[in-house]
């Protein structure tokens, strides 16, 4: 599928790009703004995603644009829907790598979801092209929904070849609709979400990880091959947040599997934790993307952290 290149103007603001869903780049006189970081951001979305579907519906539902309307660059990424961390990570580095995001020095990249361990990965592969990571309710210590999950499947059973095959038909329906052409393991991404996944996972690319489970000894920054990769987080500790968003009802059930740890429907705040930790806020997991369509928290804004924590980024010089 061709995605079309759009030219926007908004109230003499203008600029050309790809596709406002994929990204974009900073408004004409915006230079300075109160986003204009040093570095362009990446965006890395979670398991299901995508960059955008037919260059119109945005994974981050209009967040590119809030960045890019006060000087920001930012571009989307595209890894497979389901797979490992490790696969999705090392496509994450090699693209990078390859400047299929253009050709700029480093990244400053926001994850959301499984976003943030396959950006972990890709630090290991890509360390001088990454400044900074940003884990948006990133499943950093597994998912107690993933675990749920995989203990109700039987291993190498039917059940999971019938379900696989159904979450991987999905993934090449989500690949189509993007124009993109990943390749889908759906239980591998299973397992990789899981804590016993995770864990294996931080034993190779625990950056900004806390030692334990929701312990405070986290990493701030990472140096890998003498280069240094600042780390953030925030996260959603709510999940019933607006009855008019169709997603509610299924994250009120999934968070079923945390008992009365706080979480965002399907990750716990503890796991949601990496490098330095801005805070939480009352959305969840869907409501941290702005989706569905904007149909969000009605406590919580969540372009705002972005913005703010751009401008954190500019001030430090990233």
């Amino acid at each position: 599928m061709k995605k079309t290149t759009l030219a926007v103007c908004l109230a003499a603001a203008c600029y050309s790009t790809t596709s406002l869903a994929d990204g974009c780049s900073a408004w004409w006189g915006s230079s300075g703004g109160y986003t204009d970081t040093k570095h362009p951001f990446l965006m890395v979305h979670g398991i299901t995603g995508f960059d955008s579907i037919g260059g119109l519906i945005g994974y981050f539902h209009t967040i590119p644009m809030n960045l890019c309307r006060s000087g920001a660059d930012v571009k989307v990424a595209n890894v497979a829907p389901f797979n490992s961390s490790e696969q999705r990570g090392v496509k994450l580095a090699n693209d990078i790598q390859a400047n299929v995001y253009g050709g700029s020095s480093k990244f400053n990249i926001f994850a959301h979801s499984q976003g943030s361990p396959t950006s972990r990965v890709a630090i290991s592969y890509a360390p001088e092209r990454i400044a900074s990571l940003t884990s948006v309710d990133g499943v950093n210590k597994g998912s107690k929904v993933a675990d749920m999950v995989r203990g109700i499947i039987p291993v190498d059973g039917a059940i999971e070849g019938g379900v696989a095959a159904l979450a991987n038909a999905f993934g090449t329906l989500v690949n189509w609709l993007s124009g993109n052409s990943n390749t889908n393991n759906s239980v591998e991404a299973l397992e990789t979400l899981t804590s016993r996944g995770t864990e294996q996972l931080n034993q190779s690319h625990g950056y900004g990880v806390a030692s334990g489970y929701c312990t405070n000894d986290r990493a701030t920054s990472a140096t890998v091959n003498g280069n240094q990769v600042k780390l953030y987080s925030w996260s959603g500790k709510s999940v019933l947040t607006n009855i008019l968003d169709p997603l509610d009802g299924f994250l009120v059930t999934t968070s079923l599997a945390f008992g009365g740890e706080q979480n965002d429907g399907l990750v716990s705040v503890c796991s949601q934790k990496l490098g330095q930790y801005i805070g939480n806020y009352n959305a969840n997991h869907i409501d941290a993307i702005n989706h569905v369509l904007g149909v969000r928290s009605l406590w919580h804004n969540p372009v705002t952290p972005y913005r703010t924590q751009a401008n954190r980024l500019k001030n430090a010089g990233l």
